[in-house]
């Protein structure tokens, strides 16, 4: 190449690369770039602290609580996954594949148990089976025995967390698992049933290899939820890494190691995605065009029986026995009690705003993802990593959000504390921690995931020829969002409000750590007064989140029954 020839091919290469870079961004890019990154702040200060010197509290953690944090975590997984697993793809397979009495309405009630959080049933059975509660002193009546002549288990332990989490949790595989059953080729259970394989021959080496991929997904839902465990855990006094991190801040007051601790925590749940995708890295699952199964089994007589009682027990458990508990101790209570009104509309606030700011960013993110795609001026791939990204909230605990919400707020509240002292000769103080705004934040990053996948399968079925012809008709891009697309969103916003206040509701690490001073939700109060030993004022509280959490049920069930339709009317 000559000596002249290389300074113009440099100037064409750089100017290519300028072109190349910045021309897709554009309004919309800096837009999506912008409030992604705004999400992913508190994750990125959580992994960042791994950096910082804290060697004194670690070698004290590692002496004296890191490894029975780390046993009773593990322990509270291996136990829930196994019980998830069992209870979940088996009630699915019951459901779906056999025919019995009231199979129709225990497909519905089995998602029922989601409803309520897991505290909740940790303080319904704790007033139920401790020795003065209605459980024992009935035993007790039966059976003439006294105090202390009988040995009855304790709940408020490693094994009566786990049981607990499982039977709120199970619902993540049942859902899955259900799916995955649905889908099946109803050729392959045929072909089972012609090599002589009976019900449970053909569950266990037909239908369950093929459900796998489902089923790995929801006992990874379940797990993540296990991790994020703040109330039962803590209410129960076993040490896991989340009541860990709680103390860790709040006790020994050193915010940098809760965050290296909350990392800790990130890397195990990194850790389980990564495994679950390597998992299946080499595995291919695909489904040919069949009808559900049109032949279910017969169950008769005594398998019957045992089907309806291997589905209706997780329901008793799971939703019914706590939800009469709750009635009972709102009604000994004598009624709501004299606060409940200031903590509902407390709760009732910070949903619905967190709600409507999820869904608004929800939109805009998905929006100038989808105009990238759309007017096809250049690759969009770090458009997408940043959208998959602020979705990793979803995964994370509650208290590990709060902790990387504290941090650099704490931070920015020094600067703009200093600021108005200099500025305005005002006393210092802080702006936005320990604020709504904090707090609100948090929810946040914690449930975007929740209302962007709704409103991307909304999104998503809305065809790019309705873009082009708005176009045509001399709408912009925000006039095509108007007037098009967010009427036809309609339905998708309104599931994706549903979802994240629900979720609003019941959240308790991370309003626990970052509600301002005196400002306590239904959730908050229901943790204080079991916390309290009071768990008659828990009931009314605790009940009012149960009620709630029955929508999003609700809508599920209704969700999952016309894609089951949709898919008996296309599939040949």
């Amino acid at each position: 190449m000559s000596k002249l020839a290389w300074p113009t091919l440099s100037k064409q290469l750089g100017s290519s690369l300028g072109r190349i870079r910045f021309r897709w961004l554009n309004g919309w890019a800096l837009l999506t770039l912008a409030l992604t990154g705004l999400i992913l702040i508190p994750t990125l200060t959580v992994l960042l602290s791994l950096f910082a010197d804290e060697r004194q509290v670690w070698e004290h953690l590692a002496g004296t609580v890191l490894g029975l944090y780390v046993r009773n975590s593990l322990l509270l997984m291996v136990g829930v996954a196994v019980g998830v697993v069992l209870l979940g793809s088996g009630t699915a397979w019951l459901v779906t594949m056999c025919q019995f009495w009231g199979r129709a309405w225990l497909e519905w009630l089995l998602v029922l148990p989601l409803a309520a959080p897991t505290y909740v049933l940790a303080y319904a059975y704790t007033d139920f089976l401790q020795v003065t509660g209605g459980f024992q002193i009935w035993l007790r009546r039966i059976t003439g025995w006294g105090i202390g002549d009988y040995w009855f288990p304790n709940i408020r332990s490693l094994w009566g967390a786990t049981l607990l989490l499982i039977l709120t949790l199970y619902p993540y595989v049942y859902l899955s698992a259900r799916l995955a059953f649905q889908e099946q080729s109803v050729a392959c259970l045929e072909v089972s049933r012609s090599l002589g394989y009976g019900p449970w021959a053909s569950f266990r080496r037909v239908a369950l290899p093929l459900a796998r991929p489902g089923i790995v997904a929801g006992t990874l839902l379940a797990l993540m939820e296990t991790l994020n465990d703040f109330g039962t855990v803590s209410y129960f006094g076993v040490d896991t890494f989340t009541t860990g991190i709680y103390r860790t801040w709040t006790a020994l007051g050193n915010p940098v190691a809760a965050a290296q601790l909350s990392a800790l925590l990130l890397l195990l749940v990194l850790l389980l995605i990564v495994g679950e995708q390597a998992m299946r890295r080499r595995a291919r699952y695909y489904r040919q065009g069949c009808k559900p199964a049109a032949s279910r089994y017969v169950l008769r007589g005594i398998r019957a029986v045992g089907a309806w009682l291997a589905c209706g027990i997780p329901i008793g458990l799971g939703f019914a026995v706590p939800a009469l508990i709750l009635l009972n101790m709102t009604l000994r209570q004598g009624g709501l009690g004299r606060r409940f009104w200031s903590y509902a509309q407390n709760s009732l606030t910070l949903a619905t705003v967190t709600a409507v700011i999820a869904v608004l960013v929800s939109v805009l993110v998905l929006y100038g993802l989808r105009m990238q795609a759309l007017e096809r001026v250049g690759s969009h791939w770090g458009l997408r990593l940043a959208v998959q990204l602020s979705s990793l909230g979803y995964a994370l605990p509650g208290v590990v959000i709060a902790v990387g919400v504290l941090l650099p707020l704490g931070r920015l509240d020094q600067v703009l504390s200093h600021l108005r002292q200099v500025l305005f000769q005002q006393p210092p103080g802080l702006v936005l921690s320990g604020t709504i705004t904090a707090l609100i934040f948090g929810y946040l990053v914690r449930f975007l995931a929740v209302s962007l996948s709704t409103l991307e399968a909304t999104l998503m079925r809305i065809p790019p020829s309705l873009d082009e012809a708005a176009r045509s008709l001399g709408q912009g891009s925000l006039g095509t969002l108007w007037r098009v697309h967010l009427p036809l969103m309609a339905g998708g916003i309104l599931g994706g409000m549903i979802l994240v206040f629900v979720d609003v509701m019941k959240e308790l690490p991370a309003t626990m750590v970052l509600r301002p001073f005196n400002f306590d939700t239904l959730a908050v109060q229901t943790y204080r007064m079991a916390a309290d030993e009071r768990l008659a004022e828990a009931g009314a509280p605790a009940l009012a989140i149960v009620l709630v959490g029955i929508l999003p049920v609700i809508l599920l069930n209704s969700r999952l029954g016309q894609q089951q339709r949709h898919s008996s009317r296309v599939d040949p």
